[in-house]
């Protein structure tokens, strides 16, 4: 008897027999379902034979029996003439799912120990790290030992500092674990390695050339290498490139880039930027500048309202883009960029368009004005360049509210959000007012005069120094906000800020739980290779699952600091197919990023999004 399908493709829908090549490749599919299957029980058959718990084992065995055949059930589905894949255009998919919900707000603690000045998720244990500068006087936390005390650089007095000025945050409980960092990470940079250590680079004073480790395990501390930059880098950038070593640029009064390897070791060497040079003014408002690894390989840099093309190999700038209008955007200005999220359509790097959004900042004179209290209003504009165009100009859209020293995240499901700052003013201390309580969702997607959405509102100012992150669940940490030069909680307009939040965006509405896709990690794959084709396995309710209803994202987590989120990056993967081994079991072959230019080495959080609805994130990890 032949086994039929409904054609897709035909406006008719004729039904058509499968033909010869997909009873093969269901053949082919179901042989490697018997093998997976095998090759997952055979561990605990040869633990039976070997340990004394084999009862034990055996009950565990006959406990995943049921999911292994929902498992192999799909992938033998071909062969039994069950659906498989789907080649159906965009134009076809459902809308997402929707809902009045505005988000929520939760204060989750109510000391984070330390001001939250840089921020961090690391993926190995899935802490948070968040640390402030050494030389603001005590922090709420203290060092465990009195032997642990750090020695403070240049003490005439052979002086000692039992403060904590950096924790682990345990994102799930709360609680902290003291650090110990030995130089200055004031306004310093940072991102993770290949392997997942977290590398920071530069700070003030002693700090400025340091290079700081910080690996994942569940005792490790701070490793530090004074004196191991070239440049003094102090409110520098540093992105990660495609080999897996970073990129340094920048600092006050430092004109100059330089490389550090994946292993956080310095070539000592360090190279002239004139465009830094250029684009200083009197305010010095090109610090922190916004640098995006784009898609051919070379470097977007952004610097006060001048931006370029820059080729980190050759040291040239392939192009220069026109002036973004409205006023300066880095710090003390301090608006927000990103690169939007990379939609990847095949395994040609040449064919993805890269974009970067850069909203708020500050008129250029507007620092110098506020340290006489006069707060100007902050830019309410954002700007949208194609930088993979040679003949790109920027796109000019209007936000809901002003916005100076915000942060902007890239959520799983490729919207973005912007939160926290101020409506007037600059970054510094005691430079801004009118803190900024509303989240916005900007969904690029959409046609220009619907992209911005109000959220709900916090009732906590985040204004400078404060950070946020995206989780794994898809929450929101919300951290920081020390305006004062120190820890000062009385008598002053804006205290320094230690408690901790957490914000739902609008796809954590409640009555979207049950259009929620459970990633099934024991059986996906975790370790990916460039170009290659992976699985990930799904449990979501309902039999009527398209392809297109489906979207896999992968996240690079990003350090945060001072309004900006650097190395951060979220791919939106291309699908073979989406096909139902059971009811609720579903089975997504993925094809991995094809090149170290679109995804640099190092680990990612993996998303599978249901029509707008997000899973909770899996940590992968690709070479």
């Amino acid at each position: 008897m032949a086994v039929v399908f409904e054609n897709q493709d035909d406006p008719k829908r004729r039904r058509t027999t499968i033909n010869a090549k997909n009873k093969r490749r269901g053949r082919e599919r179901g042989e490697k379902a018997i093998k997976d299957i095998s090759g997952s029980v055979a561990p605990l058959r040869a633990r039976a034979i070997g340990g004394a718990s084999s009862m034990a084992v055996l009950l565990r065995a006959l406990c995943l029996l049921p999911l292994l055949f929902h498992v192999g059930f799909g992938q033998l589905l071909p062969f039994f003439g069950g659906k498989f894949g789907s080649n159906e255009d965009e134009s076809d998919s459902k809308p997402d799912f929707g809902a009045d919900y505005k988000g929520e707000w939760e204060v989750v603690s109510k000391d984070s120990g330390v001001s939250a000045m840089h921020l961090i998720l690391m993926p190995k244990n899935n802490k948070a790290i968040m640390f402030d500068a050494t030389v603001f006087g005590p922090s709420n936390i203290q060092l465990p030992k009195s032997e642990n005390c750090r020695p403070v650089p240049d003490s005439k007095t052979n002086e000692i500092d039992c403060w904590a000025h950096a924790v682990e945050y345990d994102i799930e409980t709360a609680e902290v674990r003291p650090l110990k960092v030995l130089t200055n990470p004031w306004c310093s940079s940072g991102g993770l390695a290949a392997d997942g250590t977290l590398v920071g680079t530069g700070g003030w004073k002693e700090g400025g050339k340091s290079v700081r480790l910080l690996s994942g395990c569940a005792t490790c501390d701070w490793e530090d290498s004074p004196n191991a930059l070239s440049g003094y880098r102090w409110y520098a950038t540093q992105q990660i490139l495609p080999d897996g070593s970073f990129f340094l640029l920048g600092g006050r009064r430092v004109f100059s880039y330089e490389f550090l390897s994946a292993q956080g070791i310095s070539n000592r060497k360090s190279f002239n930027f004139p465009f830094l040079r250029e684009t200083t003014d009197l305010a010095e408002n090109n610090l922190y500048p916004f640098v995006h690894l784009s898609p051919d390989g070379n470097l977007f840099i952004l610097a006060n309202n001048r931006s370029i093309l820059f080729s980190p190999t050759s040291g040239q700038i392939i192009r220069e883009f026109p002036v973004l209008p409205g006023g300066s955007r880095n710090y003390p200005a301090s608006g927000m960029s990103a690169l939007l999220p990379l939609k990847l359509q095949g395994g040609n790097a040449k064919d993805i368009q890269a974009e970067v959004l850069v909203c708020g900042g500050a008129k250029p004179e507007a620092f110098n004005l506020a340290e006489k209290k006069t707060f100007l209003p902050a830019l309410k504009d954002c700007g949208r360049i194609q930088i993979t165009n040679p003949a790109a100009a920027w796109k000019i859209e209007t936000m809901p509210s002003r916005r100076v020293m915000g942060d902007m995240l890239l959520l799983p499901t490729g919207d973005v959000l912007m939160l926290n700052g101020a409506e007037q003013g600059t970054s510094a201390w005691g430079a801004a007012e009118v803190p900024n309580f509303t989240p916005v969702l900007y969904s690029p997607q959409k046609p220009m005069n619907e992209r911005f959405t109000e959220l709900e509102p916090t009732s906590i100012a985040r204004m400078y120094h404060s950070s946020s992150a995206v989780l794994p669940d898809g929450k929101i940490l919300v951290a920081g906000s020390n305006t004062n030069p120190g820890y000062n909680f009385k008598g002053v307009k804006y205290p320094t800020e230690m408690r901790v939040e957490k914000f739902s965006p609008p796809y954590l509405d409640p009555s979207l739980q049950a259009h929620k896709p459970v990633i099934l990690q024991d059986f996906s794959q975790a370790t990916l290779r460039y170009g290659q084709k992976f699985l990930v396995k799904i449990n979501l309710s309902g039999w009527d699952v398209e392809t297109t209803d489906i979207k896999v994202t992968m996240y690079a987590p990003p350090f945060t600091t001072h309004g900006f989120s650097m190395n951060q990056r979220l791919l939106i993967l291309g699908m073979n197919n989406v096909n139902q081994s059971f009811l609720g079991f579903y089975n997504i072959v993925v094809t991995a990023p094809p090149s170290g230019t679109i995804a640099p080495p190092g680990y990612y959080l993996l998303y599978v999004v249901h029509r707008g609805v997000p899973s909770t994130g899996m940590w992968v990890h690709i070479q």
